[in-house]
C-alpha cells in the first residue's frame, strides 16, 4: 500500500545526478523543483551523487546546500568517475602502461548496463538504492531529471517492478542535438529504444522550451499530450534587483556574463567584436567585459578558452572566476549591461536568459539569431541581438547596448522589469505541481496554488 493510500502526504522520489553542492547550470532547476515539491506538501527524497563527486571533479558551490528545504531527505549514491581520476596512486597498471587500450576498455565497460559513457555504471547502484528506499517507505511518484540520462532508469525501474508513475524532466535532450538539430542516435540504437520505452510509459514529460517539446511530440505522437514546457525561469531569491537608473556618468561601463563558458559558446567572435567596439566608441572608453563562472565544464579553466580571454585583456576582457550562487545578486549590482553568449542552436535557450531579464539592464545577445533564446527576448525592451557572429556585427550590438546603458529612460527599464515577472521559476513550476498533486489525490498546501 502506498504512502498516499495510508493517508500521509505522497512520497516523491527525485532523481538527479547533479544536486547541491554540484555547481552545474542544471542544479538550480533541480533545487527549485525539489523545494517546490516540498512546499506543495509532498514528502521528498532525493537520489544524487556523493558530495565528493563534485568537490573532486566538477567544482562545487557548497552555499547551495543551505538552500535545500530542510524537510527533504538527500540520499547520496556512490559514483565512480575513473576517466577523470588524476591521482596516479589510484591508477591500475593497465591504465598507466597502456592508456589507449584502457580508454577503449573503459568505454565498453561504461555502456555495458546503460548506453551512456561515464555514467552507465551508475545504473546498478541507483536501482539498488531506489529498491531499498521503496521497500522502507513506498514511493508514490518518481521525478527523474536528466542529464545524465541514467537518472531515468530509476523511474522506469520502479514503474516496471512496482507500478510507480513517473515524470521525465529533460534539462536538455537525449536523442536530439540541440545545437545542430540533428538526431544523435539512429532509430534502431539502444538509446532510441530506451527513450521510446521511457517516454511512452511516463505520466508527464517536461522540456525547457517549445522547440524541444515540438521535436519530441513529432517523434512520439502517442505521448504528445503528456509533454509540457517547464521553462527554467529565474529564482527570485537569487535574481538581480531591477536597475531603474543609469550608472554614474563619470564611471566606465561594466558588461557582465554569468555562467559556464563551454566550447560551444562563441567566445572568440565576441572577444573580437568587443575589442573592435571598445577601440572606436567613446561610450566604451575604459569599459570592462567580465566573465564570471567557469571556463569549460570542470574546476580547472580550459586552457584554450583562457587564451582567448588573455589575448583581449588589453581591451578590458576579464575572466573573474567562479561565482557562488549566493553572491550572484551582488555581481549583477556591478554590471551596467549583460552579455548573453550562447552556442548556436534552434533549441538552445539557457536558464540565464530569464535571470538576465530580471535585471532590467540592456542585454547583448551574441548567438545565432535562430536560437530559441531569441523567442524569449524578442519583446524585451532593451534587447540588442547581433545580426550574425562577425566582429562588426558584435561590435554594433555592444555599442547600441552601451548607449542604452547611459540613456535608457526609467520607463524603458520599468518595462523590462515588468516583462521579467512572468518568468520567475515558481510560476513556471506551479501548474505542474498542481497537476501532479491532482494525479495522486493530494491537495496542494495553501500558499502554493496550482
Amino acid at each position: 500500500m502506498s504512502v498516499a493510500a495510508r493517508g500521509k502526504a505522497p512520497h516523491v522520489l527525485y532523481v538527479a545526478w547533479g544536486f547541491p553542492p554540484c555547481r552545474g547550470g542544471g542544479v538550480y532547476r533541480a533545487l527549485a523543483t525539489t523545494n517546490a515539491l516540498a512546499a506543495a506538501g509532498f514528502r521528498v527524497t532525493v537520489l544524487t551523487a556523493t558530495r565528493e563527486t563534485f568537490l573532486r571533479y566538477t567544482g562545487a558551490d557548497t552555499s547551495l546546500e543551505d538552500r535545500v528545504d530542510p524537510s527533504i531527505e538527500v540520499v547520496r549514491v556512490p559514483f565512480e568517475w575513473p576517466v577523470l581520476e588524476t591521482d596516479l596512486r589510484r591508477w591500475g597498471a593497465g591504465r598507466a602502461f597502456f592508456p589507449r587500450l584502457w580508454q577503449k576498455y573503459r568505454k565498453r565497460l561504461d555502456v555495458k548496463d546503460f548506453p551512456e559513457v561515464g555514467y552507465g555504471p551508475w545504473k546498478g547502484p541507483l536501482e539498488d538504492a531506489a529498491r531499498a528506499l521503496h521497500a522502507d517507505d513506498p514511493v508514490d511518484l518518481v521525478v527523474a531529471s536528466a542529464n545524465p540520462n541514467v537518472d531515468f532508469t530509476v523511474a522506469e525501474y520502479l514503474h516496471r517492478t512496482a507500478g510507480v508513475p513517473y515524470v521525465m524532466d529533460y534539462r536538455d535532450a537525449w536523442t536530439l542535438d540541440v545545437f545542430t538539430g540533428e538526431q544523435l542516435h539512429p532509430d534502431d540504437s539502444r538509446v532510441a529504444e530506451l527513450e521510446r520505452t521511457y517516454v511512452e510509459g511516463a505520466r508527464e514529460v517536461w522540456f525547457v522550451n517549445e522547440p524541444i517539446r515540438a521535436w519530441h511530440q513529432q517523434r512520439y505522437p502517442a505521448a504528445a499530450d503528456r509533454m509540457h514546457v517547464v521553462a527554467n525561469g529565474y529564482d527570485p531569491e537569487f535574481a538581480p534587483r531591477a536597475r531603474l537608473e543609469p550608472p554614474p556618468a563619470e564611471r566606465p561601463l561594466t558588461f557582465g556574463y554569468i555562467g559556464t563558458v563551454s566550447p560551444k559558446v562563441p567566445l572568440e567572435p565576441f572577444a573580437e567584436g568587443w575589442s573592435l567596439a571598445r577601440g572606436r566608441t567613446p561610450e566604451l572608453a575604459g569599459a570592462r567585459a567580465q566573465i564570471w563562472g567557469y571556463l569549460g565544464f570542470y574546476a580547472t579553466p580550459s586552457p584554450a578558452l583562457q587564451r582567448i580571454v588573455d589575448a583581449h585583456a588589453d581591451s578590458g576582457l576579464e575572466y573573474a572566476g567562479p561565482l557562488p550562487k549566493q553572491e550572484v545578486r551582488g555581481a549583477y549590482d556591478t554590471f551596467d549591461a549583460l552579455l548573453l553568449i550562447l552556442g548556436k542552436g534552434r533549441y538552445v535557450t539557457s536558464g540565464k536568459v530569464f535571470e538576465y531579464t530580471a535585471s532590467a539592464l540592456p542585454i547583448v545577445s551574441v548567438h545565432d539569431p535562430g536560437n530559441a533564446a531569441s523567442d524569449i527576448l524578442r519583446d524585451y525592451p532593451l534587447w540588442f541581438p547581433v545580426a550574425d557572429l562577425e566582429p562588426t556585427s558584435v561590435a554594433a550590438a555592444v555599442e547600441a547596448a552601451a548607449h542604452a546603458a547611459r540613456h535608457a529612460t526609467p520607463g524603458q527599464r520599468a518595462a523590462c522589469a515588468e516583462f521579467a515577472r512572468g518568468y520567475s521559476r515558481d510560476l513556471q513550476l506551479r501548474p505542474r505541481m498542481g497537476a501532479l498533486a491532482a494525479g495522486l489525490g493530494h491537495r496542494v498546501d495553501e500558499g502554493v496554488p496550482s
